[in-house]
């Protein structure tokens, strides 16, 4: 009961800011969310689609707004984490909801793959916000941390978005089905990094092939 309450309350206020403010405001709830991941972005931008649906905002507008807020939050926790490095990290992992754990498994996939694992993981609930770290704390190069940002979150946000336009006053059902989903969909992409990391290593070193 107290969770339903949260939640609506979450709603409304996100709601609220996107009433008041328009796409100023769906620009800071997008960057907020990307800092602080409790503002969920799977009930922000089927919101905003809704309003979409209902012809108080343009989609292109929505989906501008929305990349533009992604991008921005991402960029921030990229350069806390480049200057600040993992001590930083772990200092204010409390706020940014990410502890050691967390922070280990998305340093070993970034090793791994790094390129993938930020285009991949800008469309994952509960990693969109992870990977940025990683980046900042191995240095990925600026451009391509950005350029392959802001394609991961297109893509997202285009989703969801438009899943909300389609849906009009059911667009509440969204965050459902991608919280019903989301742990297997982490699993079928660590899996796929898995395959893509064992093919790569097999082209580079083709004299320990199995004979």
């Amino acid at each position: 009961m107290a969770a339903a309450i949260e939640t609506f309350a979450v709603t409304d206020t996100i709601s609220q800011v996107i009433r008041d403010l328009g796409l100023i405001g769906l620009v800071a709830l997008m960057f907020v969310e990307n800092v602080f991941p409790p503002i969920p972005s799977e009930v922000v931008l089927p919101l905003a689609g809704f309003f979409v649906a209902r012809g108080e905002l343009s989609f292109v507008g929505v989906l501008f707004a929305a990349t533009l807020g992604s991008v921005l939050g991402s960029i921030l926790l990229y350069e806390l984490a480049r200057y600040g490095g993992r001590p930083f990290v772990l200092r204010y992992g409390s706020l940014l909801r990410v502890g050691p754990e967390e922070l280990d498994r998305a340093d070993a996939w970034f090793v791994r793959r790094g390129p993938i694992v930020v285009l991949v993981g800008r469309c994952i609930p509960g990693v969109r916000s992870l990977v940025s770290l990683p980046a900042g704390m191995l240095k990925m190069s600026r451009v391509a941390y950005i350029l392959l940002t802001l394609a991961g979150s297109l893509v997202w946000n285009t989703a969801l978005i438009g899943i909300g336009w389609i849906l009009g006053e059911e667009w509440g059902k969204v965050s459902d089905v991608i919280g019903s989903v989301s742990t297997p969909l982490v699993i079928v992409v660590l899996l796929v990094l898995g395959v893509l990391s064992f093919v790569w290593w097999w082209r580079r070193h083709p004299s320990r092939r199995l004979d």
